[in-house]
């Protein structure tokens, strides 16, 4: 473990030291420093669409770092050639990639952490009251969920060519499970055999995203959900990203790395 959080470590610093964290961060601080006009509105509906935008943005954001920092992680190693003296150490691959995936991972909760809390106070200092028992379950699952798409983008960097492919062919994947991923069944309703199955199959096999967005319960002031459902959505993707991080052992066991 300790080799594991030292390649954690190293992931973190180099993130935060790359420029395009902040450039997000200040990107969605402008956009949520539109919530300081509400009160000149004094509409409850365009109070709820300015926090669906702002949320709106806090996902795209969160995702772009984790699929842009995973993808580049081993590639970069590579291209410059600091991957065998990594593994000339005491440090396995498995550790390796374990490393990668915590590294990222826990970058990714860093900067949910600073979006959600910029994000509450400003709603907080117009509306008043502060829910913070939603925030942290949003936050918290949208964190969960973060880490299978890391896990994703780490497998896909041992498959693809070059990391622009593989963050872009991830962004794409994770983007279609979130917006029509919880559709397939009713699609597939609709077509005849094999092809209905085939996407019933397909329905059962990928990742559900979109029962990780607790973006509703901020919106709509919504009370908190059971934690019994919480714990039950961490599991789930516990699986998935045990799945993902299996399956990029196995592939970079068997990948030359000069």
């Amino acid at each position: 473990m300790n080799n594991i959080f030292a390649v954690a470590g190293i992931v973190i610093k180099e993130l935060y030291r790359r420029k395009d964290v902040y450039v997000l961060f200040v990107l969605t601080v402008l956009l949520c420093l539109l919530m300081g006009s509400v009160h000149f509105f004094d509409d409850g509906r365009i109070v709820r669409y300015l926090k669906e935008i702002c949320l709106l943005l806090v996902w795209i954001s969160s995702l772009i770092i984790a699929i842009t920092c995973a993808a580049r992680q081993i590639p970069a190693e590579r291209e410059n050639r600091t991957l065998l003296p990594l593994l000339a150490k005491p440090l396995t691959r498995w550790q390796l990639v374990l490393g990668k995936f915590f590294g990222c991972w826990f970058a990714c909760g860093l900067a949910l952490l600073c979006f959600y809390l910029f994000f509450g106070l400003l709603a907080a200092s117009r509306e008043h009251y502060w829910p913070v028992l939603e925030y942290f379950q949003a936050a918290l699952l949208h964190w969960v969920m973060l880490g299978v798409v890391v896990a994703l983008a780490l497998f896909g960097s041992l498959i693809f060519a070059a990391p622009s492919s593989n963050a872009t062919i991830c962004f794409a994947t994770v983007t279609g499970i979130l917006v029509l991923g919880r559709h397939l069944n009713k699609i597939a309703l609709q077509l005849p055999e094999p092809r209905r199955s085939l996407l019933y199959g397909l329905y059962y096999v990928i990742p559900h995203f979109e029962l990780f967005d607790l973006r509703d319960l901020i919106i709509h002031d919504w009370p908190p959900i059971a934690w019994t459902v919480c714990g039950l959505a961490m599991l789930y993707a516990a699986a998935y990203g045990t799945v993902f991080l299996a399956a990029s052992c196995f592939v970079f066991r068997r990948k030359a790395v000069n």
